[in-house]
């Protein structure tokens, strides 16, 4: 018999194909939901089980870029379903992906991992590469269409965004081949700490059989988000929310299975791989999905408002100020991770209560 791990997957994809085949009522919503969550835990097992046979970085690198596809994938059919209204969904389910990373994430991992380890330590040299890249990014792609003058609203002229597409694409490219070829030290746990004696690696054949149920999972995931998704859009029209809740619910989907591998690394005193697995799924979150939203903008002559609002904009600042402090000295603390989480909770409350 298939373990759980394998089974889920699988049966996240048959529980798509009859959401597609038949209406979607009360019952396939629940059965829906609850297959989302098993297909979420079963990415992170098969994600685990690859990074551990491929190291670090190679294995956090394989999980961001498998689900920032997916995101991307499901940012760009909700664009092409919901036309000119949806406009901004790039802009928001980007900006609510670094506050989800950056604070959410990076807050829990933090906080898990000081409870349990008081003090933790990673290299300073590969967060603070990630985070200048990750900031450079943000600025170019969220930060200065609110003050260009060449298009009208917050938006990019078609030269603008292609140039920030080129740039966002080359930037994370850069920083792939530092992670993994030219500075892969840089992203490898310090001195004294092994982060790989807690089992003996899996054979190669455990790995590519894990690497493909975590394709499948993912695409589940991102199948029954889209299922669900009508579903959500009416609890947050219900709710009387700001459309800008949507890009926050499809950011939380996607990053679901990364965060929880993340908290699961750092718990277990692994504070390297959780920096790996946040920061690189900020940078990829951005380097390939506005390339791919500016594409499918410019083939079909769809509307793009990627410019920030005052209030995110004073968010992602202090976001990236305190981010800064955090991987400053290579150390972190409980102390650290309880601010970031008070800065995660005041994005959340402040984008119900604008």
């Amino acid at each position: 018999m298939l373990p759980w791990t394998s089974m889920v997957p699988l049966l996240s994809i048959a529980v798509v194909g009859l959401g597609i085949a038949v209406p979607v009522g009360p019952l396939l919503t629940g059965v829906a939901g609850l297959a989302l969550i098993g297909s979420v835990l079963a990415s992170v097992h098969h994600a685990e089980v690859v990074a551990h046979r491929v190291g670090e970085p190679f294995g956090t690198l394989i999980l961001a870029v498998a689900v920032t596809v997916i995101e991307v994938a499901l940012i760009a059919s909700m664009m092409l379903a919901g036309g000119p209204d949806k406009s901004a969904l790039p802009r928001d389910t980007i900006f609510s992906a670094i506050m989800i990373i950056c604070n959410g994430a990076v807050g829990l991992c933090v906080v898990v991992g000081g409870l349990r380890h008081h003090e933790q330590s990673f290299r300073l040299e590969g967060a603070n590469a990630a985070l200048a890249a990750l900031i450079a990014l943000a600025t170019l792609s969220l930060v200065l269409p609110t003050f260009t003058t060449s298009s009208p609203g917050a938006s990019y002229s078609p030269k603008q965004l292609a140039f920030a597409a080129v740039a966002s694409l080359l930037l994370w490219g850069v920083f792939v081949f530092v992670q993994t070829v030219r500075h892969r030290d840089y992203f490898l746990p310090p001195e004294g700490a092994d982060e790989s004696a807690h089992a003996p690696p899996p054979s190669v054949k455990a790995a590519w059989a894990s690497f493909v149920l975590l394709l499948v999972a993912l695409v589940g995931v991102i199948g029954l988000a889209k299922l669900l998704s009508p579903s959500l859009e009416g609890a947050v029209d219900a709710a009387g929310a700001p459309p800008t809740v949507i890009g926050i619910i499809i950011a939380l989907l996607v990053l679901l299975p990364e965060t929880w591998a993340a908290v699961r690394a750092a718990r277990a005193d692994r504070l390297q791989t959780s920096m790996n697995l946040a920061l690189g799924s900020a940078l990829a979150s951005i380097g390939l999905t506005i390339p791919a939203v500016a594409l499918v903008s410019t083939l079909l002559g769809m509307p793009l408002q990627l410019g920030l609002g005052p209030k995110d904009l004073v968010l992602l600042v202090l976001t990236f100020a305190v981010a800064a402090i955090t991987l400053g000295t290579g150390r972190t603390n409980v102390m650290q991770g309880a601010v970031h989480l008070v800065l995660f909770a005041a994005f959340v409350f402040l984008a119900f209560v604008p």
